[in-house]
């Protein structure tokens, strides 16, 4: 009797055991990507949609790239700046996008242990270097201080280091059945809420880390425009005041745009995370804003 009560006692842990096991050790463990709707009608809208939107930012992007490269006059430092921030954001869109399409055709929406974790280690990378390079793009849009758009390779490793750091200690997380992550790729906050250790540890971690990232390249943003704002009323030219407006406008567009999604994902605790709406955040950041920044880029160009 008291084996048959520590057995029925014991049972409810049994799949966390188990899935801890996996998570540890073998690379076969699986995660489920909830995703989107589940109705078969929905999913196909979206695979259409989704799929625009890479396209179009494959094509914009790469586009940049081509015609810095081939015009001589677009060969100092700041447009070899653009050229990174294109190359980074056909990175940071492939890292997810591909992925999520597949997902959406998809019966079975898995995702293995391992890949989970690449991916949320090069999310982390492009990522946090989108953040770091979006921010001197402002100074870019009037040619003015040049040097300051040779700072990409210190973005790249800023980026590499918050993403090893994360994913590290993401490592040291077990997870337990059911393994279902509600969201549409391996993103720090609903892969910490499928665990079932203390993930404590890795959410003030991330709340410490993206909340300097974001205070850094936002008092980076203020200071170039505020210099922008001085430089533009010193200007004689009404049409040269309304060009400099109007770019700066679309590039505090979709700074505001990722810069706002990603404050409304990471500034609060898992548990007081509304999964569905981090989901539409997810979006804006990871996949529509790669797609409009050419608009931004060809506006300088």
């Amino acid at each position: 009797m008291l084996t048959l009560f520590f057995s029925a006692s014991l049972l409810p842990y049994s799949n966390c055991v188990m899935m801890m096991a996996k998570g540890n050790h073998t690379p076969s463990a699986e995660f489920v990507l909830s995703g989107f709707s589940e109705q078969g009608d929905v999913q196909a809208v979206l695979f259409m949609v989704f799929l625009v939107i890479y396209m179009i930012t494959l094509l914009g992007n790469l586009g940049v790239l081509v015609l810095v490269r081939l015009d001589a006059q677009l060969h100092p430092p700041m447009y070899f700046f653009l050229s990174s921030l294109s190359f980074l954001d056909i990175c940071y869109s492939s890292s997810i996008t591909p992925r999520l399409l597949s997902h959406l055709l998809a019966e079975r929406k898995v995702i293995s242990y391992s890949t989970c974790l690449t991916q949320f280690y090069f999310y982390a990378v492009f990522a946090t270097t989108e953040c770091y390079l979006l921010a001197p793009t402002a100074l870019c849009h009037l040619h003015v201080q040049q040097s300051l758009c040779s700072a990409g390779v210190g973005s790249y490793l800023t980026g590499i280091v918050n993403a090893t750091i994360q994913t590290g200690f993401a490592l040291r997380l077990s997870f337990c059945d059911p393994n279902i992550i509600n969201h549409f790729y391996c993103e720090g906050p609903p892969l910490y809420a499928v665990s079932c250790t203390d993930h404590t540890v890795n959410e003030i971690l991330m709340f410490v880390v993206v909340g300097f990232n974001l205070f850094v390249t936002n008092l980076t943003i203020l200071i170039s425009y505020t210099y922008i704002l001085a430089t533009i009323l010193r200007m004689r030219s009404a049409v040269g005041k309304l060009k400099a407006f109007s770019t700066c406008v679309s590039h505090l567009a979709v700074v505001t745009l990722f810069y706002g999604s990603a404050v409304s994902m990471y500034s609060r605790p898992s548990s007081r995370h509304s999964q569905d709406l981090d989901k539409v955040a997810s979006v804006f950041y990871a996949v529509v804003t790669p797609m409009l920044n050419p608009l931004i880029y060809t506006t300088i160009l």
